[in-house]
């Protein structure tokens, strides 16, 4: 355990397995007055523990730290030495602060973002997400977390012939973009800024290198993702994990031009059954853990091991998020 930092406990937390989920970490009442530099250099120097304590409960909460800004949380994401990730092909709005810093989806307060692994409808996603609280919601807005192999686990007691297709099909995610982003949406991203081109060419090519179909349509595009898998084998675990965002598409990736129904289904095109997918949806809300946000929280997640999703709330709320390789 490193001198200035120690583990705490919340009331929101859970253990799995006598492991607290999430684990939270605050300044050592050892040290009078902590300070960014001090922070992040403490970070530097215990990252082998901390790496570890991530491994272990697959998320871990920074409270009562002095971040105070975006600027110092980037200082926190680069004490922690991971590459970043670039945001390609995901479906939120989103918008850059500073470094690799950015706002997480700017999609409506009163709109509830389900359950989902960071990007798992594309090839490249994340391994590691942060996010830090900088101005915290008058009231709702937690950020929801699960244990993705307790969600596989009880899905698969729960409907085993369901998951048996999902790990023999995969799933197959469609979902129309305009030209331009459109904020009223939570997959309101359009082609321009998934792509990160103005240039139709260079989209194709990095559709193409994410293994995505794009078609063009008259006022923006459709894009076809998969068969991909909805489960995969987390190697550093030993345990497989529910890995998709099979309940967000069904539920949530609704606006003017999309149907969730559509949007995803098995990886051969047949539907899925919707009480099965509000059964996990309800399964998801029965084992997550939502703990308020509060300025200056820093919550490192490991997108192997944990889905999130983000509650509706009063504004102001501010969150911001970084992705990392």
């Amino acid at each position: 355990m490193a001198e200035s930092l120690v583990e705490t406990r919340i009331r929101q937390q859970k253990h799995y397995e006598s492991k607290p989920f999430p684990a939270v970490i605050s300044p050592s009442s050892a040290i009078p007055a902590p300070s960014l530099p001090l922070f992040t250099q403490t970070i530097s120097n215990h990252k082998r523990y901390l790496d570890s304590l991530l491994h272990d409960s697959g998320a871990v909460l920074f409270r009562g730290f002095p971040v105070n800004s975006a600027d110092e949380f980037n200082d926190v994401v680069e004490a922690f030495g991971f590459d970043e990730l670039p945001y390609v092909g995901g479906a939120a709005p989103r918008t850059s602060v500073v470094g690799r810093v950015f706002t997480a989806n700017e999609s409506p307060p009163d709109q509830k973002i389900p359950f989902h692994h960071e990007m798992a409808q594309v090839p490249e996603f994340p391994s590691k997400l942060f996010f830090y609280c900088e101005i915290e919601p008058k009231s709702g807005g937690e950020t929801p977390i699960v244990l993705s192999h307790v969600v596989y686990e009880r899905m698969r007691e729960k409907h085993p012939e369901f998951v048996q297709r999902l790990e023999e099909h995969g799933l197959l995610y469609v979902r129309v973009l305009g030209e331009e982003d459109d904020p009223s949406s939570p997959i309101g991203r359009g082609w321009k800024s998934t792509f990160l081109t103005q240039d139709k060419n260079v989209a194709e090519e990095r559709a193409a290198k994410l293994g995505m179909k794009l078609e063009w349509t008259e006022d923006g595009a459709k894009t076809t993702m998969g068969p991909i898998p909805g489960i995969k084998y987390d190697e550093s675990r030993n345990r497989k994990v529910w890995f998709n965002s099979m309940v967000a598409a069904y539920t949530g990736w609704e606006d003017k031009r999309n149907d969730p129904r559509k949007a995803v289904t098995f990886g051969d095109g047949k539907p899925l059954p919707a009480d099965i997918v509000h059964d996990c949806l309800r399964i998801l809300e029965e084992e997550c853990v939502a703990v308020p946000w509060q300025r200056g929280d820093v919550l490192l997640i490991d997108n192997w091991a944990v889905l999130h999703s983000r509650r509706p709330f009063d504004p102001p709320r501010r969150v911001l998020a970084s992705l990392c390789k």
